[in-house]
């Protein structure tokens, strides 16, 4: 494997732990980012909307959370909710995978193995 793919984990996941065994068991080069405590930016949550090719970062939230109901996100615009997941990163869906320019949410894990077979050599 010449490539690094990047795992935004939370180790208290059942599907998040599912995909870094995945990775670990296909010998794929990890960067596991706890993004819990190391919460991704407004600028790095705009660019990883880009490489999962979603039309809206609600794709890439937890809309069944109690806090997103908290927040009041159901008729929040972009920029709300960008910033919603910067303030509160327990709002991204879990766990995402990115290889280059192309990124997956794994779940269901197959996204993942589709990514890995599409893009990773």
């Amino acid at each position: 494997m010449t490539s690094t793919v990047i795992l935004y984990h939370n180790p208290n996941c059942s599907k998040s732990r599912a995909a870094l065994l995945l990775l670990k068991v296909r010998n794929v080069d990890t960067k596991v980012i706890p993004y819990l405590t190391e919460p991704l930016g407004e600028e790095q949550i705009r660019n990883l909307k880009k490489k999962l090719a979603i039309s809206s970062v609600r794709e890439m939230m937890r809309s069944k959370d109690t806090l997103y109901s908290d927040l009041q996100l159901d008729q929040a615009d972009e920029d709300t909710l960008i910033a919603a997941i910067a303030a509160h990163p327990i709002l991204i869906e879990r766990p995402i995978v990115v290889f280059g320019e192309h990124a997956a949410i794994g779940r269901p894990l197959t996204n993942i193995e589709a990514l890995l077979e599409n893009h990773v050599s």
